[in-house]
Parts: C-alpha cells; structure tokens; sequence
C-alpha cells in the first residue's frame, strides 16, 4: 500500500467471505432458506429470537470503527440494544415498511410471553415487533434488511 493510501479493510481480508462495508453482509453465504411452509410454522418469537442476534450483530458491526476499548464497543452497543432504544428504532423504520412487513410487525406485537418486561409493556412489544421483523427479512431477504437498517441513526458509528 502507498503512503498516504487509506486503509480498505475488505481489501486487506484474505478471506473472500468478509465484507466490512455493509452491516449484515459480513458473511456472504446466505442464511438458511426456508420453504413458505416453513416460514409459516416458526412463531413470531422464534422469529424475534433470531432476529435479536441479527440485529446485535448489525450493531456490533457498526461500532467497530473506529477501533475502541472493549468496554467502550460494549457501552454503544447495549445504548443501541436496549427495549426503548429499539422501539425508537422502530419509529423511524415504520416510513418505510411495505404492507407485508407491517404485518410482521404486527404478528410480532401481539406475540406474548410470560416474561414481565422491565422497560413496560408498549415498550417490550415495539422491540419484540422490530425483533420479529429483523429475522423474519433476515431468512427471506437479507439485501431488504439491509437497505431497512440503513435507516437508522446511530450515534457514534463508525
């Protein structure tokens, strides 16, 4: 690399499969591909189950650059994670949602569980709805929710 050049991280990765421009493209191989049929059987919680992790992994992501302390990475990413921050990550989603995935959205608020929610029910059920969302476009159309979570403001990211 010259002097001067800036650093390209997916230049540099020996490993194809690394992408560090876009948040949920870092792996290029594509997640499992589920049947209608299958897709109709998971619960709008398994879906939010899946869907926490995509969007924790989205967020990491996005925190990695500048290069930080752990403890600094691990502070930005819980502000982002958190019930209230995702119910109003869900506000500035809702613009731009089709019909299909607003029903998601709504499959994934009415989803209950027994678990009493800290941050208060309303809350609880907008994350749980983001949530739903999120793993639901993560199995049927990840460049979708790719383009969705380009949305979102995240202070501080890189």
């Amino acid at each position: 690399m010259g002097h001067g050049a800036e650093s390209n991280p997916q230049e540099e990765s020996s490993d194809p499969s690394l992408v560090m421009n876009s948040g949920l493209s870092l792996l290029r191989s594509s997640p499992a591909r589920l049947s209608p049929a299958q897709l109709r059987e998971l619960s709008p919680l398994a879906l939010a189950y899946l869907g926490d992790a995509v969007y924790e992994l989205f967020i990491r992501s996005q925190y990695l650059f500048p290069p930080q302390r752990l403890q600094t990475y691990h502070q930005q990413v819980v502000s982002q994670v958190r019930a209230e921050q995702q119910a109003h990550h869900l506000q500035t989603l809702l613009p731009h949602l089709t019909p299909a995935e607003a029903e998601i959205l709504r499959r994934g608020r009415n989803a209950t569980t027994r678990r009493r929610p800290r941050a208060g029910a309303a809350v609880y059920q907008q994350a749980t709805s983001l949530e739903t969302l999120v793993g639901y476009l993560y199995l049927t159309d990840p460049a979708r929710l790719d383009e969705l979570l380009g949305h979102l403001n995240l202070e501080g990211a890189g």
